[in-house]
């Protein structure tokens, strides 16, 4: 599967389109839900390829618990403002807590303690 594939890419979307307001998912998590031919870099690659108006792009997030885009967009942090906009609160480094708004889909939530685990240390 190459990443330029429409299904590659349409894999990554559907679930981005899950997740839901105020919550957030990390590239990493994202790859590895869907599985062999998805690394975090890849999921970030289709990403910032996306044209399409409703895909609710700014909840996919890098596994420090901030917004990958700050600098690269416009306006600047336009990402982190969408987030906080939804109830996402980030702290004076631009973090927020993945303890708290990291999202797993339903059949994933086993998951959801080892990923964290991860993001605490």
């Amino acid at each position: 599967m190459k990443v330029d594939e429409p299904s590659y890419r349409e894999k990554v979307y559907e679930l981005v389109r899950r997740i839901p307001r105020g919550r957030v998912m990390t590239y990493g998590q994202i790859a590895a839900i869907l599985g062999e031919g998805y690394t975090a870099r890849t999921v970030g690659y289709v990403m910032h390829g996306a044209n399409e108006t409703k895909l609710p792009w700014q909840r996919v997030i890098n596994s420090q618990g901030k917004c990958s885009t700050g600098k690269i967009t416009l306006p600047v942090n336009l990402q982190q403002s969408m987030l906080e906009s939804e109830g996402i609160k980030f702290n004076a480094a631009g973090k927020c807590d993945l303890n708290t708004y990291l999202w797993f889909p339903e059949g994933f939530e086993d998951q959801e303690e080892k990923s964290i685990s991860l993001f605490d240390h």
